[in-house]
């Protein structure tokens, strides 16, 4: 990449950064008391990693550190990290980790889905899970941070991704309100992943497993990295 390339990405990712950040301002406080109704298939994502006992787990996009909190607790033998591209998130999700005494056991990071090994040290830039959740559907360039992503996994690791699906099995008003809601707060239904994911199975040698919920509110996936893969640099 060359230096105007790179310079090009920081001024993207701090307009997204500012962008974030006047978004969730004034929500950051009431936002896991108001998604809790909306933002179906959390749980079951968690419920589903089961690292490996010692294990790295990394959540980009993490919020308020709800779900890495929920995570904490459900495996309490893993290493639980997140990092978030919104200040204000971060400062919401430092005062959940002193309330649930979560502080030595999960640490957080100022960083950008599209660039995550800049969010962390060279050393902590390996994981045996990494997931995504209702984050893919507010990153512009969400293939490219799912690609990001991979580098980040141990060979043998998983992504875990949750987000809006296309809600195929509910009526298309509701379908339509929905869209149109969620654009309000920079949220687009990214209605290629599906699409996206099967073409890196072919690409790069991943597993894809496709969990539709809800009729199509919610879709899950786990991506699944060979025990032995290509370098970072290939994929």
């Amino acid at each position: 990449m060359s230096l105007m390339d790179d310079i090009l990405r920081k001024r993207a990712s701090d307009r997204h950064a500012e962008l974030m950040d006047r978004v969730y301002r004034s929500q950051s406080g009431i936002y896991d008391l108001s998604r809790k109704y909306y933002l179906l298939g959390r749980d079951q994502l968690i419920e589903a990693l089961e690292p490996p006992a010692g294990g790295r787990v990394l959540e980009i996009g993490c919020g308020t550190a709800r779900n890495l909190v929920q995570a904490a607790k459900a495996w309490p033998e893993a290493e639980f990290y997140g990092f978030d591209i919104s200040s204000e998130m971060l400062k919401a999700a430092r005062k959940n980790l002193a309330h649930a005494g979560m502080q030595g056991r999960i640490t957080l990071f100022h960083g950008d889905a599209e660039n995550p090994g800049r969010a962390m040290p060279h050393a902590l830039r390996t994981f045996d899970r990494i997931f995504l959740s209702f984050c893919l559907s507010m990153i512009p360039d969400w293939q490219g941070a799912i690609r990001q992503a991979l580098t980040l996994l141990a060979p043998g690791g998983e992504l875990h991704i949750v987000d809006f699906g296309q809600s195929e099995q509910l009526p298309s008003a509701f379908r339509s309100l929905l869209q149109e809601w969620l654009a309000l707060f920079h949220v687009e239904p990214r209605k290629h992943l599906r699409a996206f994911l099967a073409e890196l199975d072919s690409e790069i040698g991943t597993r894809s497993e496709f969990v539709p919920m809800y009729r199509g509110y919610s879709w899950r996936f786990v991506v699944r990295l060979p025990e032995a893969t290509a370098g970072p640099d290939e994929i």
